[in-house]
């Protein structure tokens, strides 16, 4: 029993002195589940009650347009942005937008719709009621585009609310025209109508079965039309990036050993600056890295296929796609670099690394799309580098971009692993400098 306690006594005081642990170890879980909370619960939300952002780009100007802004604007699950600067917004304009992800969702309404919804549905009542040969009325082509990035779930979300929107326009266009065709046969007759007299039953029915209004869905392209975008082709590079960036974890434990157990002095006395010995550790490291991602790649092209999925395609991405993951391994290791000069034990680099690791990708959109979360965290999320990996994969895999749409994310990454680096460097000298 004495031991027990004594046992107890012991690392109850180890743990007292690294209070730089106490705090990693009791602040990281709470700032991950504020984090992770925040955006799995707007996720909710953005499927039943919070303000997913619908483009509008309406030349119609005519009862469509009314009928789904009425509609969208009952619900609090939609934000409808119609225009810029005060300007309406034109289709060509709404489908850049949604093409290049600045919004996820738009409604593209040509002009002269709403006159065509009334002229097709007057057609149906004339052949319905009073025996006329007409055309059969041209369906009226509206367009419902979204961002290829967007998970089937909340394009689903939103395809609902504006078909609901358009059935019941078509509805109300249908049934006042019927009524109105109605009188006025029954006017010409003296107001006798005998059952059946004068109606085609095929053709009624067939003029309240009739779709007037069907939403044509696809996603928006800036340029070239790629294959049609999958889970794997988001999903396999996304968590690659996760995955790439917990080299964190070991490449800052190494540094904290070496400064403990006295190799990093060794190391100091051979020739050369520190700067060659960070180095060293981020080319050895970030071959892992490299390793990691061609075999997630192989999982997408070859494994995922075997167990039923679509493949990964990769062929005219590969070279692109490799360097933005080198600038994303680069980046990794810079943090890794940065964190294990900052921390003072294995247990706080190990802890605030692989949380700091996980509240980022949640920010970064790997686990949940950036546009469903609060708007607050969206303005986060800017700042998290895996945004930015995620950013240029899904411009090359998903978007069907080139070098040019991945190069600003390549930029990005190569900019904050120079700056952790730098910094990791600059640290470490000034610690030396004053004998710290």
């Amino acid at each position: 029993m004495l031991r027990l306690w004594a046992s107890l006594y012991k690392n109850l005081l180890l743990l007292t002195r690294d209070r730089a642990g106490l705090l990693v170890l009791f602040l990281m879980p709470s700032v991950l589940v504020l984090v992770v909370t925040l955006v799995q619960n707007n996720v909710l939300e953005a499927t039943g009650g919070s303000g997913l952002k619908v483009l509008l780009a309406d030349e119609d100007r005519g009862a469509i347009g009314e009928a789904i802004r009425e509609r969208l604007a009952a619900t609090e699950t939609f934000q409808l942005i119609d225009s810029r600067a005060g300007q309406p917004l034109t289709i060509e304009q709404a489908r850049h937008e949604v093409a290049t992800g600045k919004v996820p969702f738009g409604i593209l309404l040509p002009q002269g719709s709403s006159a065509n919804l009334g002229s097709a549905s007057k057609e149906l009542a004339a052949n319905a009621l009073g025996g006329e040969t007409t055309t059969t009325p041209e369906s009226v082509q509206l367009e419902f585009v979204y961002d290829p990035t967007i998970q089937q779930l909340f394009r689903v979300a939103v395809t609902n609310a504006v078909q609901l929107a358009l059935f019941d326009l078509e509805t109300r266009q249908k049934s006042r025209d019927l009524a109105g065709r109605l009188n006025a046969v029954m006017m010409l007759r003296g107001g006798m109508f005998s059952p059946g007299s004068g109606i085609n039953q095929q053709a009624l029915q067939e003029a309240i079965g009739t779709p007037l209004l069907p939403l044509t869905s696809g996603a928006a392209f800036a340029g070239e039309v790629p294959a049609m975008p999958n889970a794997v082709q988001q999903n396999v590079p996304a968590w690659s990036l996760f995955g790439m960036f917990f080299i964190v974890v070991p490449l800052s434990g190494i540094i904290i050993r070496e400064r403990q157990d006295g190799t990093l002095l060794r190391l100091l006395t051979q020739p050369g600056t520190y700067g060659g010995l960070l180095f060293g550790k981020v080319l050895a490291f970030s071959m892992v890295c490299m390793v990691q991602f061609t075999l997630m790649l192989l999982v997408g092209v070859t494994l995922l296929p075997w167990l039923g999925t679509p493949s990964l395609e990769v062929a005219d991405k590969l070279g692109p796609a490799y360097v933005l993951a080198l600038c994303a391994a680069f980046a990794a290791c810079g943090y890794g670099l940065l964190l294990g000069t900052l921390s003072r034990t294995y247990e706080q680099g190990s802890m605030f690394g692989s949380v700091s690791v996980v509240i980022a990708a949640a920010l970064g959109g790997i686990m949940v799309p950036i546009f469903a979360m609060p708007r607050f965290m969206q303005t986060l999320s800017h700042i998290s580098p895996l945004n930015w990996g995620l950013n240029g994969f899904y411009a090359l895999f998903v978007r069907g971009g080139s070098w040019a749409e991945a190069a600003p994310w390549m930029l990005a990454l190569l900019g904050f692993a120079a700056a952790t680096s730098g910094l990791a460097w600059l640290i470490f000298t000034t610690r030396r400098q004053v004998g710290n």
